[in-house]
């Protein structure tokens, strides 16, 4: 059984992306980051950085005690080991993957939610800020698009690289771009939309948070932004 310490974000969703796809038995921890919840003692002893996901697997392979992992690219490398799915066992196969996951980890997330930060979050709108996301987010779409031009999915086959992408794309619009100027990386896109496991990955993120993709409150942006060290003490 894993249990899996979740809210209803982009890096959220590709762990229930790939459990849905794998069929890996699973509870869902509820961490609502808006009320602050990441900052208990207990969620940090499992999420020093407090951040979800983090997973607690009650069945390692290795049979010993509960293994605890933070970081969504982390957790997908370790369930994709466990589970010996989504991620290839021959050299060049398993490059092309882990390129392609860290590229998302180090890019597109990150980029990503700076360009949707101030887009949507910033307090009074910084001209420069929202140039500098929206257009680097415009390049790293432009670099998926080429990279789908000839394939079907980021490394050959579906993967766990994909699964950390596709969440990032679902926000394009709050991100200020328009899927029609990447044609490939639409075709990529719809054919993820489709698959039954990230049907069942989203409608997951409904029950958890019925809120979610609404605006947030005043009081959840004081507790999501402008954190320093006091938190983790």
């Amino acid at each position: 059984m894993i249990d899996l310490y979740y809210w209803t974000t982009p890096n959220g969703h590709k762990i229930t992306m790939f459990l849905e796809e794998t069929g890996l038995p699973y509870r869902i921890v509820p961490v609502n980051i808006g009320k602050g919840e990441q900052f208990k003692p207990e969620f940090l002893a499992i999420a020093p950085n407090n951040r979800i996901p983090a997973i607690v697997d009650k069945e390692p392979a290795d049979g010993g005690e509960p293994i605890s992992l933070f970081e969504s690219g982390a957790i997908l490398l370790y369930l994709a080991e466990k589970t010996g799915r989504f991620l290839p066992t021959d050299l060049r196969g398993r490059a092309e993957v882990l390129q392609w996951l860290f590229w998302q980890m180090a890019g597109l997330g990150p980029m990503a939610g700076q360009a949707g930060h101030f887009r949507i979050y910033a307090p009074e709108p910084i001209p420069y800020g929202i140039e500098r996301y929206t257009k680097e987010v415009n390049r790293l779409y432009g670099v998926m698009n080429k990279r789908l031009a000839d394939r079907e999915f980021l490394a050959g086959d579906y993967s766990i690289a994909d699964m950390a992408s596709y969440p990032w794309i679902v926000p394009y619009e709050r991100h200020g771009q328009n899927l029609d100027d990447f044609p490939h990386l639409k075709r990529w896109f719809e054919a993820i939309k489709a698959r039954p496991a990230t049907a069942r990955a989203y409608a997951k993120a409904s029950e958890v948070n019925p809120d979610a993709g609404k605006p947030i409150s005043e009081e959840e942006k004081k507790v999501l932004f402008g954190q320093t060290a006091t938190v983790v003490r």
